[in-house]
């Protein structure tokens, strides 16, 4: 953090570029031909992502950029931008269409798995709004891009904060459209899942041991439709253009019952699979004491064991249909103005379901002049305890709401984003570029089917009616809820609607995301003027901008959100209302050292700073250093060097304390037999009546404390970069390139993962971590609302990842047989690690997962793309996908590597037309079994397999 004022940093700024430009370009006028050459290279610049400075087409940018083109979206089939994005090694993914307890409807991406709040993404060079103000939301949602209009997609993993912000840490993915077309086209695509379910396999075969039913053998699903139209067109003296397009998607849900790997809540391993579940189950389960009952027939019987099998309702693929409209405009008034225009409008709607509520281990008055009791059940729950008919006590009760539907959140959001400004030529040898940039999301959640934990215990607080002898709530009978229905669970098939509608607790909440930035810059190109490098024709090309950012964030839910009333809410969920705005001043140099030398055809220096001045005080630095050295035609060396510190965000800063829920295996201080020793458990608050008397969540769900903190200090950051390029002069259609970054983050905003915290207090007893650990007064982390492990926004260790890119791309010229292209993209991790405290033990999660790493962090990734273009109107495309072999933090189960294979061919038609079809993962490769405490969703992480089966699809496209 530096408190040094914005005027003595501007100062600071204009004499560090007066500096650095001055210092090699001392030489004076060069003779009229080296103008000459530096006048016809200064004509040839382009610009690309990563730097706001046009650059020469013939050279490479100075840090990596991947690509991904239209023409791969086009052979994925892909219809959710997200889908394709993920698969770049590069790439984890964040929240997608596979997530649905806990999802917020949107779809992010995390590079280098470093957060989706630390990966920048952008349209055409311009931020976006934050997705949702719903948790895990604040990420830009790309669901507003329209993957029809997608020209090319720039990921820059090496950092870009001086170029963008800082919160470009971990890089930017910038999503270049189709924002000047002429004509109309129209696209769609039709397509689905196919899997064929193994019966006869070990998930198969635990659910039949449950007593489950199967899926079918061969199952069709998950139906995706996607329309396309854009027009565009020219204005009638050339100057201008109006791009205009409209979407529509339609995506059916997927429950788990349709998979055998996911039919069931699987616990065990391979070899030994079994059916688990909830112990929050249909019969109803009482906890008295040391007792677990469970009624059965109108009788209390001791506890088997028996769990519900949640899984089947749950959405494997969440139903989706979303709408986007929007266009682009340009007029080019003269070389000094050309007036620029870009609007966007998103409409997305999805559900995301999950089983059905129900009393989740609530205290209650357990009255023992119930009328609804049977005999046998007052006999085992009071008169075998000594108490009589007038008695009442507090017991906990447990039941899965099987009479009702299953819960879901109906989600929505709807976007707005436009775009205006104006650029032009100043003089020859400087232009500008002045613009607006608004967006906005508002966000409503109606969330179906829950249960008011205060009408669970006023229900089973049943007395009997002092006049006619019925049973009725004591809160009715003395005024205090006249409406309440007592819930017979006692008697079989004793519940009704009228007690349904009672109970059913309907939940709302709403809020909105707000960007406004204005951005000015302007970039003089030196080439003409006598300062420049004695050993370059080119001079440096010079940026200097300002943007002044505000970002606002709304989240209100209603009050049964608010107080946790809500039974299925694992707790409550609390508002937030925040607001942060930034100033900011940057700069750029790009500075030719030498040019056509003996030892290098040319030398480039990138440099670049950005100060930034935030509403809350705090000021931040960022700066560059780049070298790009063509050695020769052939072969080219790049570095780079980058420090950057990152303001938190809105919802890091002011979200309020509230209670959420993690998975965990199991809690090692739960069970008859625990697996940790009294001893151990003890400094995690279990007492000696307690050990060996908690009760397990077999659904593996517990509690956590989250919230933020306003006072986070800015987390720092260092990222460095080398590689080489190298592109034969014998082979023109041959490059290879390899990158070795090292991106260190420092005081990250995080927190420090709860099953770690525990793990850490058990085996070593620190305080640090001991002191994050609160049981209820049964010893519980999970039942009720006391007990939870405290996870809230804190500046943690440290974030470190290194590792290697690979990029190459070769093509073969077949002579009349037409040409095939290659495209490989891999990345390796080398170090994947985050330290939770100072003086903790490090997390190495490379080639891991599970733990604190939960989900698969391979060494090595690649896509490997081979395309036949053919003289004959027809192309085929072959993808071979290949995810690395991890395994567990604690070395008992390994996962092994994915080899996915993706076939399409391409078929012009018509005159203007073609026809697609294609089929990814063709070998209905199974997603690895994991047990459903320790996975994202379905006993897998399906946002990382491909979980669902094989994915056909045809589209046309017709342009005309």
């Amino acid at each position: 953090m530096m408190q040094k004022s914005y005027l003595a940093h501007s100062v600071q700024a204009a004499l560090a570029i007066a500096l650095l430009s001055a210092m090699p370009m001392a030489a004076m006028a060069q003779d009229t031909s080296t103008d000459t050459q530096a006048e016809e290279k200064a004509d040839e610049r382009i610009q690309v992502t990563g730097s706001r400075i046009p650059q020469s087409t013939n050279v490479v940018s100075s840090s990596p950029v991947s690509q991904v083109t239209a023409e791969e979206f086009d052979f994925s089939g892909t219809v959710r931008t997200e889908d394709l994005v993920n698969d770049l090694p590069q790439v984890f993914p964040g929240q997608a269409s596979t997530d649905t307890n806990g999802a917020t409807g949107t779809a992010t991406i995390s590079l280098r798995g470093l957060g989706t709040y630390r990966t920048l993404a952008l349209i055409n060079g311009r931020r976006m709004v934050m997705g949702s103000p719903a948790q895990a939301g604040i990420a830009a949602d790309l669901n507003q891009i329209p993957a029809a209009l997608i020209k090319n997609v720039e990921l820059l993993t090496g950092g870009a904060s001086a170029t963008y912000g800082s919160d470009a840490i971990a890089g930017v993915v910038n999503f270049i459209m189709e924002d000047e077309f002429e004509g109309v086209k129209f696209g769609y695509q039709n397509s689905f899942y196919q899997h064929n379910n193994n019966n006869n396999g070990e998930a198969a075969q635990a659910n039949l041991e449950a007593g489950f039913p199967l899926p079918d053998s061969n199952v069709t699903d998950g139906h995706m439709n996607d329309y396309s139209l854009i027009m565009g067109a020219n204005s009638a003296d050339g100057r201008g253009n109006v791009t205009v397009y409209a979407t529509y998607r339609d995506i059916q849900g997927i429950t788990q019952n349709n998979r055998e790997s996911s039919a069931c809540a699987l616990a065990g391993g391979p070899g030994d699979w079994s059916c688990s579940g909830s112990s929050t189950i249909p019969d109803g389960l009482w906890l008295v004491g040391s007792d677990a009952l469970v009624n059965e027939g109108g009788e209390l019987i001791p506890y088997d064991g028996r769990a519900y099998n949640y899984a089947p309702l749950n959405y494997f693929q969440r139903p989706d249909t979303r709408t986007t409209l929007g266009g682009f405009a340009k007029y080019y008034v003269n070389e000094h103005a050309e007036f620029f225009a870009e609007v966007g409008y998103m409409k997305d709607h999805s559900l995301a379901q999950i089983a059905q509520s129900g009393s989740f281990f609530l205290d209650v008055n357990f009255n023992c002049s119930n009328p609804l009791l049977t005999d046998s059940q007052y006999q085992t729950m009071c008169a075998d305890r000594g108490y009589g008919a007038e008695d009442s006590f507090t017991a906990t009760f447990a039941k899965r709401n099987v009479e009702g539907g299953p819960r879901y959140a109906d989600l929505q959001h709807i976007s707005h984003r436009m775009v205006a400004g104006v650029r032009g030529d100043i003089t020859r040898d400087w232009t500008y570029d002045v613009s607006f940039n608004v967006g906005d999301v508002a966000y409503t959640e109606v969330y179906q089917n829950d249960m008011s934990n205060t009408a669970i215990v006023r229900a089973l607080d049943i007395v009997a009616d002092p006049e006619t002898g019925e049973a009725v709530c004591r809160s009715a009978l003395q005024g205090l809820d006249p409406s309440c229905v007592p819930w017979n669970v006692f008697q079989p098939n004793g519940i009704t609607d009228e007690q349904l509608d009672y109970l059913t607790l309907p939940l709302y909440a709403k809020g909105e995301t707000q960007l406004r930035e204005f951005n000015a810059y302007t970039v003089g190109d030196l080439s003409m003027s006598d300062f420049k490098s004695p050993w370059a024709y080119m001079g440096p090309s010079v940026l200097f901008g300002y943007t002044h950012r505000s970002e606002a964030m709304r989240y209100e839910p209603d009050s049964a959100f608010r107080s946790g009333d809500g039974a299925g809410q694992g707790g409550p969920s609390v508002p937030v209302n925040g607001d942060l705005s930034v100033d900011e001043i940057y700069t750029e140099v790009q500075l030719p050292l030498v040019e056509d030398a003996a030892f290098a055809n040319s030398m480039v220096v990138d440099l670049g700073y950005r100060y930034s001045d935030y509403s809350t005080g705090i000021t931040t630095d960022t700066y560059k250093l780049a070298l790009g050295w063509d050695v020769n035609d052939a072969f080219k060396i790049r570095a780079s060097f980058q420090s950057a510190m990152r303001h938190a965000n809105i919802r890091e800063l002011f979200r309020p304390q509230g209670l959420n829920l993690f998975n965990m295996d199991e809690d090692p201080c739960a069970g008859t037999n625990p697996s940790a020793t009294f001893e151990e458990c003890a400094r995690t608050g279990v007492t000696e009546e307690q050990y060996g008397q908690i009760f397990d969540n077999p659904a593996g769900q517990y509690n956590y404390m989250q919230g933020g903190n306003p006072n986070l200090r800015p987390e720092t950051s260092e990222t460095k970069s080398i590689g080489f390029v190298w592109r034969p002069h014998w082979d023109n259609d041959f490059d290879f390139s390899v990158d070795y970054f090292d991106i260190d983050v420092e005081d990250a905003v995080g927190i420090v993962d709860s099953e770690y915290a525990l793990d850490q207090c058990l085996t070593t007893g620190a305080e640090a971590y001991c002191s994050l650990i609160t049981r209820n007064a049964n010893g519980s982390i999970w039942q009720g609302s006391e007990g939870y492990i405290a996870a809230t926004n804190t500046n943690i260790g440290y974030l470190r990842r290194t590792g290697i890119d690979i990029n190459s791309n070769y093509q073969i010229r077949l002579e009349d047989m037409g040409r095939v292209k290659f495209n490989l993209v891999g990345t390796y991790f080398i170090n994947f690690d985050e330290l939770p405290q100072p003086g903790s033990d490090l997390i190495e999660c490379a080639g891991k997962w599970g733990g604190s790493c939960w989900s698969p962090k391979p060494e090595w990734q690649h896509n490997l793309r081979s395309t036949w273009i053919t003289p004959w109107d027809m192309t085929m495309s072959a993808n071979w996908r290949h995810l690395g072999g991890v395994d567990h933090v604690s070395g008992e189960r390994s996962l092994a590597s994915e080899n996915y294979l993706d076939l399409t061919a391409q078929f012009m038609v018509y005159e203007g037309g073609r026809f697609s079809v294609g089929v990814n993962n063709v070998f209905d490769n199974d997603a690895p079994l994991l047990p459903g405490g320790i996975s994202d969703n379905g006993n897998t992480f399906p946002s990382y397999y491909d979980a669902l089966g094989r994915y056909f699809f045809a589209g046309f496209e017709y342009k005309f």
